[in-house]
């Protein structure tokens, strides 16, 4: 025993690396990519919408593809090398190919753009969550714990890319490639799997069947959760979007707007990493749907108390209430799915609700969003998503089934 704990510990930290490395760029292409295409690319919001949508779009093609290469693979780390590398060229795109490519055609480099972010991020991400989760069950380690080291990376890359957008707006992207390295090579030499406890992670093989697939659907409250991940975790997608340059319209210079959003975001990532240990608890207390419910409410406070903001001070406010929303959705929706579906579907119900059909509402709104910021402008915009995440909300409190708590694990969880 006492030759065991050592083992499974040092086989942990490769993981958190792992995710570190990888959300970090995630945090800047999300958090910066809007703001540098508005400032150094010169597109508008509808235009900027597009790469967006396209990168949405193409998830779609992605996500199925790479979910079938990954229940092949299991643990084997091809794809995911693929994808690190793959990473690695975000510099490069973008100091090099980028502009030349807008000065050719607009339409030409959202298209380009979208295909390659969505080959490294939309669809990129299911294979990382995937990996490490596996790696946990085999490894006898919280997948949470794990996942600490993406939103530490995340509250690092929102104060990082404040301070390299500022002194040279391309070095956020260099960035990106520099962890883009540093995550090949975690994968390729850090990244151990205890073999002997492989089963732990079930049986994988039949995941994406598609006589499976068709049972799933099947199901009513599978459609009742996509509807909930459509309405309220895609919209939280498309509200971020765009945010800083609303955010900027509270402050006389950009400098001072995007040291604030900078100082902001890692506030608010910084209340996401240490929300994320004791989640686990406190969705053992209330249960993984009412989790869910709660994410919902709090997102509708958020995208419409943004849209009624008189100051930056209560925008910065709203801001931080993003802190409470990943920590739960990410803690409910893995312990929900094993207490509503079981763990046979795990891995189905999670790409097909929460990744397939939230990339299709992404897809959607991401084009219409970027339109009616330009048309309606971003008050009345945040009226209609939060309405349609207010909805959503609604439609899952009324119609969204009980979790078993055993099969969730929240009983036995209290037990101890």
């Amino acid at each position: 025993m006492d030759n065991t704990q050592p083992r499974q510990k040092k086989d942990f930290w490769g993981f958190p690396v792992t995710d570190f490395t990888y959300f970090f760029q995630w945090q800047i292409i999300n958090g910066y990519l809007t703001l540098w295409m508005e400032q150094q690319g010169h597109l508008d919001g509808t235009t900027a919408g597009f790469v967006f949508s396209m990168m949405a779009f193409m998830s779609l093609i992605f996500q199925p593809i790479f979910g079938i290469i990954s229940d092949r693979l299991v643990f084997k780390k091809n794809l995911l090398v693929i994808i690190a590398i793959a990473s690695i060229l975000i510099g490069p795109y973008f100091q090099w190919l980028f502009l030349p490519l807008v000065h050719i055609n607009a339409a030409l480099v959202a298209v380009v753009t979208g295909i390659f972010l969505s080959f490294v991020f939309n669809g990129g991400v299911a294979v990382v969550e995937q990996y490490v989760q596996r790696a946990s069950l085999a490894n006898k380690f919280e997948y949470a714990h794990s996942r600490m080291g993406g939103s530490l990376a995340c509250a690092c890359a929102s104060f990082a890319g404040g301070k390299l957008f500022l002194w040279s707006p391309n070095s956020i992207f260099w960035a990106c490639t520099v962890m883009g390295i540093i995550l090949t090579l975690t994968i390729t030499f850090s990244d151990k799997i205890h073999m002997e406890n492989a089963a732990a992670a079930g049986d994988t093989s039949d995941s994406l069947d598609w006589s499976l697939i068709g049972q799933i659907f099947k199901i009513r409250n599978f459609w009742i959760l996509s509807i909930f991940y459509i309405g309220t975790s895609a919209l939280y997608d498309v509200f971020d979007q765009q945010f800083v340059i609303f955010f900027k319209t509270f402050f006389h210079t950009t400098a001072a707007a995007t040291t604030a959003y900078s100082y902001t975001t890692t506030a608010q990532i910084a209340l996401e990493f240490l929300l994320m240990f004791p989640m686990p608890w406190l969705i053992n207390k209330i249960g993984s749907r009412n989790g869910l419910i709660a994410y919902g409410v709090i997102l509708c406070i958020r995208i419409v108390g943004s849209a009624l903001a008189p100051s930056a001070a209560l925008v910065i406010i709203l801001r931080l209430l993003a802190g409470f929303e990943m920590p739960l959705v990410l803690t409910s929706i893995m312990k929900y799915i094993a207490g509503a579906f079981g763990i046979r579907v795990y891995a189905t119900v999670y790409a097909l609700s929460s990744n397939f059909a939230k990339q299709i509402s992404v897809f959607i709104f991401s084009t219409v969003a970027g339109n009616l910021y330009d048309s309606i402008g971003f008050q009345h915009t945040y009226f209609i998503l939060g309405a349609i995440v207010a909805v959503a909300t609604i439609i899952a409190a009324l119609f969204l089934t009980k979790e078993d708590p055993v099969q969730a694990g929240e009983v036995a969880a209290k037990k101890e």
